[in-house]
């Protein structure tokens, strides 16, 4: 998954797990949880497939992304480990004071 810039939604642009994740445990690594929507997205993923236990590890998160992911994970397993937890989101959704872009620092710019 990753989140559209524009629109700040979450895209799906490629599935690669197993449709049946019944009675599993499942981990989803993201490294900066802003708005949440793309973790949201991907925890609903998981469980629509069977998952039972979710787990999400985080470099740094948003307080604004924490309350989403909180509010719409009620009821369910879901566990959120958090490298740091940052002040707060820009007018853009952008995690402040951040650490740029992840991909970037993965993979470079062009």
């Amino acid at each position: 998954m990753v989140r559209n810039e524009e629109t700040l939604q979450p895209d799906i642009y490629a599935e690669r797990l197993p449709d049946d994740l019944s009675n599993r445990q499942c981990f989803v690594l993201d490294p900066m949880l802003a708005t949440g929507g793309s973790l949201i997205a991907a925890i609903n993923y998981l469980f629509d497939r069977g998952a039972v236990d979710v787990t999400c590890v985080c470099l740094i998160a948003a307080p604004e992304g924490l309350d989403a992911v909180e509010a719409a994970t009620v009821g369910r397993e879901v566990t959120i480990v958090v490298g740091a937890k940052d002040e707060k989101l820009n007018e853009v959704g952008y995690i402040v004071p951040g650490l740029g872009d992840a991909g970037d620092r993965l993979y470079g710019t062009v």
